[in-house]
């Protein structure tokens, strides 16, 4: 396949990796009402974190549509590495509120703060991935994203890339050549990309599941009128519609788990 080709240049990837861009900004103006509890931002740092990511899978796509299938791939290890930091941060935060003193003038978990201010650098990747990990708030989600070695692959086939830890990984970065097992590349970074997506999707929606809630509650306040009972639990449309589409259709035992656990309430 060659890059010119219509096959590739109209694949799915594109498509979908536009979703996801459109996704995280939608999230990104979602959480902005929400105060970072336990750090001295005046606006939710969750809004920049998806902003950034929206902008990380934007340059994925452009990177893949010029050919460059290994320079996407250290794109979307950054992907990753971005998830994994703000779960990590979240349920940090959420974790370590949870035994504070509301009454105490001081309310920081100082390795957020740190971190946002440039005074701390957060652990390394593996320290923060062990942590998700062994959180008992995410115990069943992890069962089930971790119940194979699927992310460990994806990790590995990122790093691969990084690091031209096979000729064949040189070669994905030559687009003027013909490969015959680019159409396979650029479906396994498809894949990858569902995967990741997938695993922050869960996470988010765990850790902290009030981000997904439709703008309806709010909207009535600033209208002076009362809110309908319970329509806090309701989910805002895009992730309703990211749900059904992605969750439902490539992770559908993570989707049954999220509906059963979760207080937010996703439509059967």
């Amino acid at each position: 396949m060659r890059v010119s080709d219509p096959e590739y240049q109209t694949h799915v990837v594109f498509n979908e990796l536009e979703r996801y861009a459109q996704f995280y900004e939608s999230l990104a103006d979602g959480v902005f009402q929400f105060v970072s509890v336990g750090t001295t931002a005046i606006c939710n740092i969750d809004t920049y974190v998806y902003s950034a990511i929206a902008g990380t899978i934007a340059s994925i796509s452009m990177v893949l549509r010029d050919g460059r299938i290994n320079d996407a791939y250290a794109l979307l290890r950054k992907y990753y590495d971005s998830a994994v930091i703000n779960v990590y941060s979240d349920l940090y935060l959420r974790e370590h509120r949870e035994g504070w003193d509301f009454t105490a003038k001081t309310l920081l978990a100082e390795q957020i703060n740190g971190w946002l201010h440039g005074r701390v650098k957060l652990p390394e990747y593996r320290v923060m991935s062990n942590y998700i990990r062994s959180s008992e708030t995410l115990r069943t989600i992890n069962g089930l994203l971790h119940a194979d070695d699927t992310y460990k692959k994806i990790r590995s086939r990122c790093n691969d890339n990084t690091h031209y830890n096979f000729f064949g990984n040189v070669m994905l970065n030559n687009r003027e050549v013909y490969n015959r097992n680019r159409g396979v590349a650029l479906e396994q970074i498809r894949s990858d990309a569902i995967a990741i997506f997938v695993l922050h999707f869960s996470y988010v929606v765990s850790v902290n599941d009030h981000y997904v809630m439709s703008s309806d509650y709010m909207d009535h306040l600033e209208c002076g009128s009362t809110p309908p009972d319970g329509c806090e639990h309701w989910v805002a449309p895009y992730v309703q519609d990211a749900f059904d589409s992605i969750l439902r259709v490539h992770r559908p035992d993570l989707a049954e788990a999220i509906q059963e656990n979760s207080a937010m309430q996703f439509d059967s």
